[in-house]
């Protein structure tokens, strides 16, 4: 078991989670319980993988933390070795996030730190709740069969008009978190308990679009989670799959420039999770207003939904762009903003097909990866054609924005203020609506973001 490198200095993120040599090596413990788990038994290169990316964040290396550089450093490729060909680091990389997945998912953890590595980045997340190491806080009152994530929520990007206790929050959310992805499919309200809001004036999600149309159907709402997967995939091949495609369960395009690794590697992809880590935060926020609605949700994985389920008159809530839910775009006809792929740079960019005075034709992200700049997201409001069910569509150009679409959404006290920039009243008879936002991101850390406009949908 190799020991991390102590750095005297922290001169990156980490150091707002490891601060002292205690928690150093409280992070060791729990780097320890990952790596001899069931999750990464079997794998030696993952678990050298996660061990070296996590030494060099650690001792202040991120910025060493690229394709190129692991594979030389780590896989012992040559400095001039072609990664568009040799796809060793990213294949690797997917599979550390699958077991990290799994960890927490099958075994949970005590610790309170939890790693993460985001999707399309090397530089390991460590998440930290301090509130697990504290013997004053009770374990949560789960069913035997349930484990925990043990996943702390990321702070919310918008201030809650009025904010309840931090920890009643926590372990409430805790506890969803811990049913969101094992569960997926089946009905999460049966085992959720009566939880508030906010500490003040109680909203009721029965009175705040779209809310109070997504849970009047007498039917259970359906809420599909993204397929990070498939975003990989398209990365690594360079080349989108289509709806249909997606639908018939045709997950790796089908192109003679392909070569057979490549094919392999995108196979590989597909065994995976199935969904992202930035959907359980949203899945527990939209199961408290269901509950509070008195109503029911059933969750299921994008590659799991099928074009009958959609023939209904059922509610829809979809998370993610076309390219993480290829689902989303059976709605593009009905949207204003809409995601399109520049083929040229393979990013998402939104494109306003109905400008307003003073809107842009096109909005074009400027933070990629771990960059400084701006990135947007669209919360989608439409009706599933022929049918006479609702559709909500939580998409951002990253996954920074698809959180921030959530944190939106769910806020009861927000909501109705944003609906007024394109004159729908929140309390008054459903009216479909797009909202445009822009995040200002840091390192790959959002700041803040704010409403761009907001079109009433005919």
């Amino acid at each position: 078991m190799q020991t991390f490198v102590q750095a005297k200095e922290f001169e990156n993120p980490i150091a707002k989670v490891i601060e002292t040599e205690e928690d150093l090596e409280k992070l060791q413990l729990h780097f320890k319980e990952i790596v001899e788990g069931a999750s990464f038994r079997g794998s030696q290169r993952s678990r050298q993988f996660l061990t070296y990316v996590l030494e060099q964040t650690i001792a202040g290396h991120c910025a060493d933390l690229k394709e190129r550089s692991i594979g030389v450093d780590l896989f012992g490729r040559s400095p001039a070795y072609d990664t568009a060909e040799d796809a060793i680091v990213r294949v690797t990389a997917s599979d550390v996030r699958k077991r990290l997945l799994a960890h927490y998912i099958k075994s949970g953890s005590t610790s309170e730190f939890r790693i993460n590595l985001p999707s399309g980045h090397y530089i390991p997340e460590i998440l930290r709740d301090a509130s697990m190491a504290s013997p004053n806080i009770s374990p949560l009152a789960i069913p035997d069969d349930s484990v925990a994530m043990a996943q702390p929520l990321a702070t919310p990007l918008l201030d809650h008009a009025a904010q309840e206790n931090p920890q009643v929050k926590w372990r409430r959310r805790a506890k969803w978190m811990a049913f969101a992805l094992p569960l997926l499919g089946l009905n999460l309200a049966a085992w959720l308990a009566v939880s508030r809001f906010h500490s003040g004036a109680v909203v009721s999600p029965a009175s705040v679009l779209p809310w109070s149309a997504i849970f009047q159907n007498q039917h259970p709402a359906l809420l599909v989670t993204s397929d990070p997967n498939i975003a990989e995939i398209q990365g690594l091949t360079g080349l989108p799959v289509s709806v249909s495609d997606y639908a018939n369960q045709v997950y790796v395009p089908s192109s003679k420039s392909l070569s057979p690794e490549i094919v392999n590697f995108a196979r590989d992809i597909l065994r995976g999770d199935k969904a992202a880590n930035v959907d359980t935060s949203i899945v527990a926020r939209v199961a408290e207003l269901a509950e509070a609605s008195a109503s029911k949700i059933n969750i299921r994985g994008a590659r799991d939904l099928r074009f009958s389920d959609l023939d209904t008159d059922n509610n829809f809530i979809f998370m993610g762009s076309p390219r993480t839910d290829p689902w989303t775009s059976l709605f593009s006809d009905q949207l204003d903003f809409r995601f399109i792929l520049d083929k040229s740079s393979q990013q998402e960019v939104i494109q306003n097909v109905h400008p307003h005075t003073d809107e842009l034709k096109f909005y074009v992200p400027t933070a990629k990866g771990l960059a400084t700049g701006e990135s947007y997201a669209i919360i989608s409001f439409v009706g599933n054609p022929d049918h006479t069910g609702q559709v909500l569509i939580l998409a951002g150009a990253n996954a920074e924005g698809t959180r921030a679409t959530g944190e939106l959404i769910t806020n009861l006290h927000t909501m109705p203020t944003a609906l007024k920039r394109c004159g729908i009243s929140a309390q008054g008879p459903v009216q479909h609506f797009q909202l445009l936002l822009r995040l200002s991101t840091m390192a790959g850390a959002p700041r803040h973001f704010d409403i761009v406009a907001c079109h009433a949908l005919l």
